[in-house]
């Protein structure tokens, strides 16, 4: 299939730069991913203002763990704050969450939250995917294992078993911050996605940005391999 871009019905954010954004201002790098979920709500709350139906968000990878101590305890801490404060939010706006990677291996308390979530948010018309614990090698490895118990591997069978299954497909990647590579994210999911690399950080990311974003989208040529 060829075409222009059409409207984004899914997209994904790399969501980088809280810690340049940081060290910029000379603040702790915890001001800076406190600033990155200010960006974060700014976004839900305009989504009804947008095409999505789902945005995905990468918010803590497997390789975050290698970070400093106390930086993690900020980050769980984070979410901890996040989820309770903003549920009522997600409900109200009609935003269902979904849970991306190994979640249930963060601490009971965080496990308890996400699934109280999950269930107070099952209605909603629109998604919003946060990758929590997520790495999409890890994520692949799960679903070829799953496809190969239930007989042959195939592209549909591995698709049905990967995190994202019930998704719908993604259209746009974006990622913030300048870096120019996918750092383990839906490596799988964006074999025909259109990406965007942008210098903006993440914490000064707006509603506006992702706007323009869509823009561009519906400007690109898909062409799903073909001429």
């Amino acid at each position: 299939m060829a075409g222009e871009g059409g409207v984004a019905r899914h997209v994904a954010i790399i969501m980088d730069g809280n810690g340049r954004w940081a060290k910029a201002r000379h603040l702790p790098r915890a001001i800076g991913h406190q600033r990155g979920v200010e960006a974060v709500r700014r976004l839900v709350r305009a989504l009804g203002e947008t095409s999505i139906e789902c945005l995905t968000l990468y918010a803590f990878s497997t390789e975050n763990w290698r970070r400093p101590d106390e930086e993690v305890g900020d980050l769980m801490n984070l979410m901890r704050r996040f989820v309770k404060s903003d549920l009522p939010e997600f409900i109200a706006n009609d935003v269902k969450l979904h849970i991306l990677g190994d979640w249930r291996g963060l601490a009971p308390d965080i496990v308890e939250m996400l699934e109280d979530a999950l269930s107070r948010t099952a209605g909603g018309a629109r998604t919003l995917a946060v990758a929590l614990n997520y790495g999409s090698q890890q994520e692949i490895a799960r679903a070829a294992t799953a496809a190969a118990a239930e007989g042959e591997i195939t592209v549909e069978s591995i698709e049905r078993h990967l995190d994202s299954a019930g998704l719908p497909p993604l259209d746009l990647l974006i990622r913030t911050s300048g870096e120019l590579r996918l750092s383990n994210f839906l490596l799988w999911q964006s074999a025909y996605a259109e990406m965007i690399f942008t210098d903006v950080l993440w914490p000064d990311f707006t509603p506006e940005h992702l706007t323009d974003a869509l823009a561009e989208f519906t400007r690109r040529e898909r062409r799903y391999g073909g001429r």
